[in-house]
């Protein structure tokens, strides 16, 4: 079994519904169990500005798939709720965007896949949810705290639990 750390987002639809389907939909279909779930945080957009918040979030599971079999299954999911990665606006409103950010302590640099993500260190808004599920994590060498100590979290604001 691998340990996956998984980042939610989305600004389109019901965002905080469907990521309580999404995980569970994880969890079957990536044969995994939940190992931790951050809180859910409303979030500037990033790369196209003009835009809805979004709300994101992070969950960490354990799995027995591979990396590949894994990110495959994540954009499965996408798709089953709504996602339309070949016609969709790059940085653009979605209704979910599943990324897996680490798989173990593994390092791939594929054109598929590349693990740990490439921009996690640069997205507060992955990084806030991710320190607070695993807060002594090192990824790539580095620590999570020391990495959200060096990005604004401007605008990140934690919503209340949904009960």
């Amino acid at each position: 079994m691998a340990d996956a750390l998984i980042a939610l987002g989305g600004n389109v639809g019901d965002v905080r519904a469907t990521f309580k389907k999404a995980i569970a939909n994880i969890c079957g279909m990536a044969q995994g169990v939940l190992l931790a779930r951050s809180s859910d945080y409303a979030t500037p957009p990033w790369g196209n500005e003009q835009q809805a918040r979004f709300v994101n979030a992070c969950i960490e599971i354990e799995t027995s798939l591979d990396p590949h079999a894994l990110l495959f299954t994540l954009h499965k999911i996408e798709q089953k709720f709504g996602r339309d990665r070949a016609h969709e606006a790059h940085w653009g409103p979605r209704t979910l965007d599943l990324d897996l950010i680490a798989y173990d302590d593994l390092s791939i640099d594929k054109p598929e896949l590349t693990l740990p993500h490439p921009l996690l260190f640069e997205r507060a808004f992955v990084l806030v949810p991710l320190t607070e599920i695993a807060p002594d994590r090192t990824i790539a060498g580095r620590s999570l705290k020391a990495a959200l100590a060096q990005v604004s979290t401007e605008g990140i604001e934690r919503l209340p639990d949904m009960g």
